[in-house]
Parts: C-alpha cells; sequence; structure tokens
C-alpha cells in the first residue's frame, strides 16, 4: 500500500486478476467502500474498523488509476469504473452488495446501482455532486485542465482548502497530514484521468435518478462548498426511495474527520435497508 497515516492493519490486502488492489476485514453482509478521486482504499479506515466490528464484510478498493490498481484508459468514462466494480464483484462472488461511495465513488456507486440494480441493496453517496452550476463546472473543468496538464502540485493546497476549510485545517492538522501523504501518492496519470471524467459526471444522472431502483441515503456536509446539501437534497428527493441527510458544520471528508458523526448515520440507513440485520447475517455471496 502506498506510504500514509491512514490505519488500515486490521484489513487484510488482496489483487483481482484485472490488478485492481482491495482490502477486507470482517464477516457478514459485504459492504463495498468506493473512494473519492485523489484518495485511495485507506481513507475508508475509520468505516473499515467501525463496520468490520459490528457484523459486515468490508471491502474498500482501489479505483483505477489510484493506489495499487491499474491506470483507466486515457479518456476515462463512468463505464470504466463502473466496469471495475463489477469485475471485483465477480472475482469476490458477490451476486449483492451495499455500496457506498465519497464524491467520485458515490457517482460509481450510482451509476452501477442503475445499470445493475439486482447486484445492489443499497447505496449510501457521501458528498456527491449533482448537476453543478455554470460556475462550478467552470472552475472544476479548470482544475481537470491544470492536472492534464502536470500541473497537480499547484492544485494541492487549494483542494485541501476546499475540502477541510481553515478552521478545520488549524483544528486536525494530524487529519489534514493524513489527507495529504495520500494526495501526494496519488500517480499523476491516473488521477489526471479519473478527475476528468468527474469535472463531466455531475449531469450524467440528470433525469435517471427516477429510475434508481434500490434504497439511497444522499448524505453531505452542512459546509462543504461543492458537494451542497442543496445537491443531495435533490437527489433525494428524485430517487424514489431516497433518504436525505446532513452533517452539521462537516465539509468535503466529513468521512474520514468526523467519523462519529458520519458512520452512525449509514449503519441506521443500512440496518433498515436490510430489515435491521446486524452482526449474525450472513453475506449475501455465491
Amino acid at each position: 500500500m502506498p506510504a500514509n497515516n491512514v490505519d488500515t492493519a486490521a484489513a487484510e490486502a488482496f489483487r483481482a486478476a484485472d490488478g485492481t488492489a482491495w482490502i477486507e476485514a470482517g464477516s457478514g453482509e459485504p459492504l463495498v467502500l468506493v473512494h473519492g478521486v485523489g484518495m485511495n482504499r485507506a481513507v475508508w479506515a475509520p468505516q473499515i474498523a467501525y463496520f468490520a466490528e459490528r457484523g459486515w464484510r468490508v471491502i474498500a478498493y482501489d479505483m483505477l488509476g489510484h493506489g495499487d490498481s491499474p491506470l483507466p484508459p486515457e479518456q476515462t468514462g463512468l463505464a470504466d469504473l463502473r466496469r471495475q466494480l463489477g469485475e471485483l464483484l465477480d472475482e469476490l462472488g458477490i451476486e449483492r452488495a451495499h455500496l457506498a461511495g465519497h464524491s467520485m465513488g458515490s457517482l460509481v456507486a450510482i451509476d452501477f446501482a442503475l445499470h445493475a440494480p439486482e447486484r445492489v441493496v443499497d447505496v449510501v453517496a457521501l458528498n456527491a455532486v449533482y448537476e453543478r452550476s455554470p460556475a462550478q463546472r467552470s472552475a472544476v473543468q479548470d482544475r481537470a485542465r491544470r492536472l492534464a496538464e502536470g500541473n497537480g502540485e499547484a492544485t494541492l493546497e487549494e483542494t485541501l482548502d476546499r475540502w477541510f476549510g481553515p478552521e478545520q485545517r488549524a483544528r486536525q492538522p494530524d487529519c489534514i497530514a493524513a489527507v495529504r501523504q495520500l494526495l501526494d501518492a496519488v500517480d499523476p496519470a491516473g488521477y489526471a484521468r479519473v478527475y476528468g471524467c468527474f469535472a463531466c459526471a455531475d449531469d450524467a444522472f440528470s433525469g435517471r435518478l427516477p429510475e434508481l431502483a434500490v434504497p439511497a441515503l444522499f448524505m453531505t456536509g452542512e459546509h462543504d462548498p461543492n458537494s451542497t446539501p442543496e445537491m443531495s437534497s435533490r437527489m433525494a428527493t428524485e430517487s424514489p426511495l431516497g433518504e436525505f441527510a446532513v452533517v452539521p458544520g462537516a465539509r468535503h471528508m466529513m468521512a474520514y474527520v468526523e467519523p462519529d458523526s458520519v458512520n452512525p448515520l449509514i449503519e441506521r440507513f443500512l440496518r433498515q435497508a436490510t430489515g435491521g440485520r446486524g452482526a449474525d447475517a450472513e453475506a449475501q455471496s455465491s
């Protein structure tokens, strides 16, 4: 695994036939975690520990172009990332899984659920983006252009400011240092390719969310400037089985820096969707 300060010692590491790297811990119903752009599977450490201890088989994998997984195609699309997730489930013999994604990972999870609802129990979409404003779209496409030009280093500080804000950066320097290490470790080409997809994917589900056939929780931070509460609220409203939650005072990296607020909300939703089953549930795998 790339060097970082995120503790995933309780999880065991594996590699799939297609090169996808993943870690897993615990036993029970499968909960698959899909990280955001620029991160890797280790950023889910707070969720791996929490849910593995509570009766879930927790699987966190490296998205294409991130961590120890191979590079995606130069023109990366959601279909490439959706295919990676499906092939990982095949490799693991999992017929149906709970999916939880963060930011870009939320888009992958939603896209997979729209294309293969028979394989998804429910979806947790953390800090998802949806139908950005013209100003938001212009800003994210400018960041994508700079990454494609090899100027990722110049975007690092503004990324941390956007994700955390000055107050949180001052209050939680260890968390910010760990996330900085993850950003420093990402493959520049992989980061740029997937970010290019992310910059254009906010309208991928426009008009399609009424087709989302599984329960979905859309949750974001009160002060997330790019994955706004209004976005998550609209996604929940447009999804037949959608729910909306906002974490007071939180920003973009809430799952990592505020797991004590985020994890119980995820767990409550997952247990509702599975009829309250918990630690004694069996994995839904072949």
